[in-house]
């Protein structure tokens, strides 16, 4: 697998297959076949994707094809329940997720918390009905998860990246910090950016005080007219994917320099991760990820000091 020039050594960019298949919305993007994903992913110069649903996942079989467009497997989302079980079910069920990350070389494993949400479909309900953790239950779960994490890394040799994520138990600043003050050190974080955004926070907050626990960073961006119409309207999280309240790097609101200022100046050794939740029949994945690997080349190149975002060409 190539190098990216303008990326510090021991960092390499990926891009999140969200792009042309939604993992949850399966009609967004459901004509669009896997071959179509890799072939544009490695036609734009992308080093490695996650997993996404259309994905084979059996190692013999996903191995050689990510090999057929020279792309590594960056890691996979896992929906955990953590907040609802014990670390022994939790082993369990994890197995054959984290056996495939092990068998394809990757080194962490996204961590993706879906215990203790809105009953039914929690991705349909509006975003001010999110279950909160009360605080008391913070300390417990932060002691599950630090021993998941332990047995993650000693079974499989991968390290967990927390997602803070809107709908789930830690989507504010305040949540993911009383979590990770709790947590142990085996925890690692993954940054996401969009999701800062529409968790009402500056991303930055988090590399100031959990900068050495970043493990893996998603780079997402937002409208900003569109998210704030989302919590105007008091809409669900899907309605918000399908309104075209993320984007890719370039296409939005966020200042991706820190981001930029902490993987050259911190030591970051890992993935970058482009994402962007939409509708590929408004926003053509290939035209997007393009753009965005434009982008994070300028973050990265001598005038990275000021990077200015483009008008989005799409209507929404």
């Amino acid at each position: 697998m190539s190098s990216i020039d303008f990326l510090p050594a021991g960092v390499r960019l990926a891009v999140s297959p969200l792009s042309w298949a939604n993992d949850v919305l399966e009609d967004l993007g459901a004509d669009i076949s896997l071959e179509t994903c890799l072939g544009d992913a490695a036609d734009v110069g992308y080093q490695g994707v996650e997993l996404g649903r259309k994905f084979p996942r059996e190692a013999s079989v996903l191995r050689p094809l990510l090999g057929r467009y020279a792309l590594a497997l960056a890691s996979g989302w896992y929906s955990g329940e953590l907040a609802e079980r014990s670390v022994e079910e939790e082993t369990s069920a994890v197995a054959g997720h984290a056996g495939l990350l092990r068998a394809m070389d990757c080194n962490v494993m996204v961590y993706g918390e879906v215990g203790m949400m809105a009953p039914g479909a929690p991705l349909d309900v509006p975003m001010s009905r999110r279950v909160i953790m009360p605080h008391e239950d913070v300390s417990g779960y932060a002691l599950r998860l630090s021993e998941f994490s332990k047995r993650l890394a000693g079974d499989y040799g991968l390290q967990l990246a927390y997602h803070h994520h809107l709908m789930m138990v830690a989507e504010t600043f305040d949540e993911v910090s009383r979590l990770f003050d709790k947590a142990g050190p085996e925890v690692g974080l993954l940054l996401d950016t969009g999701h800062s955004v529409g968790g009402g926070f500056d991303y930055g907050r988090l590399i100031d005080r959990f900068g050495d626990r970043i493990a893996h960073i998603h780079l997402k961006d937002v409208r900003r007219a569109v998210m704030d119409d989302v919590r105007d309207r008091d809409l669900s999280f899907n309605a918000g994917v399908r309104a075209g309240m993320f984007t890719v790097p370039g296409d939005g609101m966020v200042d991706f320099a820190p981001v930029g200022a902490f993987v050259r100046n911190s030591g970051y050794r890992g993935w970058l991760v482009v994402e962007a939740e939409q509708d590929p029949a408004i926003v053509p994945p290939r035209t997007a990820v393009l753009q965005a690997k434009t982008h994070v080349a300028a973050i990265f190149g001598t005038d990275a000091a000021f990077v200015p975002s483009v008008r989005s060409r799409w209507r929404f």
